[in-house]
């Protein structure tokens, strides 16, 4: 009898002399494997999201761009103050109260003027002349005149306003006179209020006596947003945010030089 093979020793028994060995599979020649580039112009893409490689109209493409701008560039506080916007909660109560004050359509005006006219031509004795309507103020420059002669009771600037130079020195402005102001999203907007695509600028000079307790609340709100804030915005540059490829280069470059990610970002690198 044959010896037997020890326990745990580990090694493989010599296979069988006549086993045939695992056939290779032979490739057909006539069909090379070519590896596919999907630079552009080459192969097919598998199917992904495309919007990178979007030709977009020239409207939005600058639209984009321009806000990728204001993102990398350093932008001044005076321009920069105005990406800071009232919230949205103040902000839809305000516009309630703008939407009571809104000036009379040309339709309105017209029945007016009519009503005025048939009461002249019938005769009718003149009746005493209405209170002043109270309607909201637009236009930049009666604006301007309604808060530097201290007679406006609260501001309202767009945030979109383009060129921004037309109202960049409102804000120093108000708060020279002392003139409550906020500044909203959408000079769109603020075009609904008084019938007009855009308005730059809204006034609210006098409201009725039922609608005094609100707006005292939106003064409030203003000047515990931006009228106390005045000194600190002006101090705060805007802007100077990375992009995805130059965050992750300099983490690279601190990674090599040994530093972290926060010393790059600083340009010591």
């Amino acid at each position: 009898m044959p010896p037997k093979a020890k326990a745990g020793s580990g090694k493989k028994p010599a296979p069988a002399p006549g086993a045939a060995g695992k056939a290779k599979t032979t490739k057909n020649p006539l069909f090379e494997s070519k590896p596919k580039n999907f630079g552009i112009g080459q192969d097919i893409r598998p199917k992904t999201d495309l919007t990178r490689f979007v030709k977009w109209p020239e409207y939005v493409r600058l639209q984009r761009q321009k806000v990728i701008l204001s993102q990398r560039l350093k932008v001044p506080p005076a321009i920069a103050q105005f990406s800071h916007t009232l919230d949205k909660n103040t902000a839809t109560q305000l516009f309630k109260l703008l939407n009571k004050y809104r000036p009379e359509t040309k339709l309105e005006k017209k029945e007016r003027l009519q009503a005025i006219a048939k009461a002249t031509a019938e005769e009718k004795e003149s009746q005493a002349k209405d209170k002043k309507p109270l309607f909201v103020k637009y236009g930049l420059n009666h604006c301007v005149a309604l808060i530097e002669a201290k007679k406006a009771s609260l501001v309202v600037i767009a945030h979109d306003v383009d060129p921004i130079e037309l109202v960049v020195f409102l804000p120093a402005l108000c708060r020279k006179m002392g003139v409550p102001y906020v500044i909203v999203k959408g000079k769109a907007r603020l075009g609904t209020v008084v019938h007009k695509k855009t308005a730059a600028v809204l006034t609210l000079q006098d409201v009725k006596s039922e609608d005094q307790r609100e707006l005292a609340t939106l003064v409030s709100a203003s000047k515990a947003n931006f009228s106390d804030k005045y000194e600190e915005q002006r101090r705060l540059w805007g802007g100077g945010l990375r992009g995805n490829k130059s965050t992750q280069m300099l983490r690279k470059r601190a990674k090599a030089a040994g530093q972290n990610a926060s010393a790059a970002s600083l340009g010591k690198l």
